[in-house]
């Protein structure tokens, strides 16, 4: 491993849309997330993307409940009716989710462990889609016994790990001091050939050669909370929509890349956390409260690279 890192200090500036944009300009997304026990984890994630400005963020329901919940908490969202996902497999009717015009993806939270998430994450890195997608939460835990699982992703792919789903994914204990999590970091980005988001204090993002890596600024420990996670999976979500060929670029004229999209991602997450926290305090900031403050931190973000 080569000892020299490239620390990145300024978050890119968000990608302005045409004055003559539409819906599908702004950015497709398929989010595969949450269950019969938990909802919350796909409500949160696709009412996060649809904040962060993707254009039509559709949501693959697992459970029956979803196709109930979701509309009245995110009407926005479109649904994709997987609740028969055996005969979906056996019958190989999964490969109409391949032949989707999706520009990102993100998979995993609040699926629960099994049988169901680990077909998923198999399908999700063998089937040629070419765009990014983020790997979180379930979708982690089900590629920890086969990490390098994910390097088969034709398109860019981005995990999102906690310290204790990096350790699962590592085989080894995450250190809580900032070189041991960078050290961690890259080691599995340099094993997966993905972007590695180490959360926690001081989120780490680290490319997928190891050398370029990014450490939040933003963020406090109110943000500790249940569904937090899947709030910077909708948001990452939304921004890597637009790293794609006629929609790569950002108000100062620079390229949007994955890893720009992450950092952005983080940061904004982070910012939105501070803000929710400046007004009702740490204790009280609960998940939805991120995406309540994510219009601000996106506003703040835009102001501060003018």
């Amino acid at each position: 491993m080569s000892g020299f890192v490239d620390r990145i200090t300024r978050v890119p500036s968000l990608p302005d849309l045409a004055e003559d944009a539409h819906k599908g300009d702004a950015g497709r997304l398929l989010c595969v997330c949450g269950s019969a026990t938990m909802p919350g984890a796909a409500i949160l994630t696709v009412r996060a993307a649809c904040r962060a400005g993707a254009g039509l963020v559709s949501l693959g329901c697992l459970s029956a409940n979803l196709l109930e919940l979701v509309p009245v908490a995110a009407p926005e969202a479109i649904l994709v009716d997987l609740t028969e996902w055996r005969s979906f497999f056996a019958e190989g009717r999964h490969a109409s989710l391949a032949e989707r015009r999706d520009h990102a993806r993100v998979l995993g939270p609040g699926l629960g462990r099994g049988e169901l998430t680990r077909t998923l994450v198999e399908l999700f890195t063998d089937d040629g889609f070419e765009g990014p997608t983020v790997f979180d939460a379930d979708a982690l835990n089900e590629l920890a016994a086969q990490p390098e699982l994910v390097s088969r992703s034709r398109g860019p792919a981005i995990l999102t790990p906690h310290p204790g789903e990096a350790s699962r994914l590592l085989g080894r204990e995450v250190p809580s001091d900032d070189e041991g999590r960078l050290a961690a970091a890259r080691e599995l980005a340099q094993r997966t050939h993905a972007i590695t988001v180490l959360k926690g204090r001081r989120t780490v993002v680290v490319a997928p050669e190891g050398e370029l890596v990014f450490v939040n600024q933003t963020g406090n420990a109110g943000m500790a909370t249940g569904g937090s996670g899947d709030v910077l999976s909708g948001i990452l979500g939304a921004y890597l929509t637009a790293c794609r060929p006629g929609r790569v670029a950002c108000a100062n004229g620079a390229s949007w890349t994955p890893f720009d999209a992450t950092v952005a991602a983080v940061h904004v997450h982070g910012l939105a956390g501070d803000l929710a926290a400046d007004e009702l305090g740490r204790r009280a900031l609960i998940a939805s409260d991120l995406i309540e403050f994510l219009p601000a931190a996106q506003q703040a973000l835009g102001e501060d690279a003018r």
